[in-house]
């Protein structure tokens, strides 16, 4: 009867041994690999009421809006294009509530290759990472606030609460009215 149990502890011993190489090279890996900081992240949302799927571009550390939330990524993270694909991003998501208060409904890290794992989701939007870019389409948010064009479309955004329609190139995703302040 001894001898099943000195072959369980072994074989219990060679798991955790296999378990803890594991371990050492999940940690080791980070540092093999270098992480790429973007300054562009790619979001799609969908309007749940209209069925509508918009792709939008955000610059880090800047907002953007998606019908009711206000989407400002802090961080994009990617790997080099030879790796594996491991894209990631620190977002804050507010909601702009009919009585015009600001609330946040989420914070945290946001995986594109899980959409589902993190993903905004809300009565009437679902938000989520799509990709991590070093360049977006979309103008820098310096180049924007000098443009006048942007400028006659903010007044609309803050009378309705920021669901006036945005630049065609982005559907319903407009940058917030901070710069006509």
């Amino acid at each position: 009867m001894k001898i099943p149990g000195r072959i369980q502890i072994g074989a219990t011993a060679a798991v955790a041994a296999m378990l803890a190489g594991c371990v050492l090279a999940s940690a080791a890996e980070p540092s093999a690999v270098a992480r790429v900081a973007n300054p562009v992240a790619e979001f799609a949302g969908i309007d749940k009421i209209t069925g509508r799927i918009i792709t939008f571009d955000v610059y880090i550390n800047e907002t953007v809006q998606f019908g009711a939330l206000q989407v400002t990524p802090r961080i994009c993270y990617s790997r080099p294009g030879a790796e594996e694909p491991k894209t990631d991003s620190f977002v804050e998501v507010d909601e702009i509530t009919l009585d015009r208060k600001i609330r946040r409904i989420f914070t945290g890290w946001m995986f594109a290759e899980s959409p589902g794992l993190n993903a905004v989701e809300h009565p009437v939007y679902d938000v989520w990472l799509k990709a991590c870019k070093q360049k977006s389409d979309v103008p820098a948010p310096g180049s924007a606030k000098a443009a006048p064009a942007p400028a006659q479309n903010e007044p609309d955004q803050n009378q309705d609460g920021g669901a006036a329609a945005a630049p065609a190139d982005t559907g319903s995703a407009a940058p917030d009215g901070d710069s006509a302040d």
